[in-house]
């Protein structure tokens, strides 16, 4: 489960690299994108801003309304479910990183590992978008099973693309994307690290 990214390029670097339009003027972004958060998202040929996690509406123990959870992270085998089905079928997008994290450590006293492609400036995750009512557009990241290196991790890790197969993530059929959800199995890097993990993107996978 991914609850923080690294995305330490600028936009007209992600624009460049995705062959993408850049539509978002003067606006910045930070390094570090947490569930909730607006992140860098490449969706219909567009360099766009949306926020990280779907909504997923709440009410308290006497049924007052609570704020949107953002459900940042769909499970593989959850993509035909009824809140990711329809965004997977029509709205597939990438999500530019540098650098993912998850949580290492006891109880109380957690870690980030970071994870990344080694040699790549730049990587691709399979991602889902919608329009949203509470927060405009948004999107998820798409996770799968772990294995290799990432495994002694966590046992699920985002979908991780080849450059060769963005077209077919974002415009192919949804059984040829589905075809792509699959642990990555080209080399990985891991750093331990002692930046302890901060908890704000403890939150739900659907």
């Amino acid at each position: 489960m991914c609850n923080l990214y690294r995305m330490t390029r600028n936009k007209a670097e992600v624009a460049a690299w995705f062959d993408a339009i850049d539509s978002l003027g003067g606006a910045n972004f930070v390094e570090e994108v947490f569930p909730g958060y607006p992140g860098l998202v490449v969706a219909q040929g567009n360099l766009r801003s949306m926020v990280w996690g779907f909504p997923l509406q709440r009410k308290g123990k006497t049924g007052q309304p609570l704020k949107p959870k953002p459900v940042n992270n769909a499970r593989t085998d959850k993509l035909d479910g009824f809140f990711w089905r329809q965004s997977f079928e029509q709205r597939r997008c990438l999500i530019p990183l540098t650098a993912w994290a998850e949580a290492e450590g006891p109880a109380g006293g957690k870690t980030r590992s970071w994870m990344n492609v080694p040699g790549e400036e730049l990587f691709a995750v399979a991602g889902i978008w919608r329009p949203s009512d509470e927060w405009g557009a948004v999107y998820s990241m798409v996770m799968t099973d772990s294995e290799g290196p990432a495994a002694a991790v966590h046992s699920r890790m985002p979908v991780l693309l080849a450059r060769n197969d963005y077209a077919l993530w974002t415009a192919g059929a949804p059984e040829e994307a589905r075809a792509l959800c699959t642990a990555w199995r080209g080399d990985l890097a891991i750093d331990r690290t002692g930046e302890p993990w901060s908890g704000r993107g403890q939150v739900a996978l659907l």
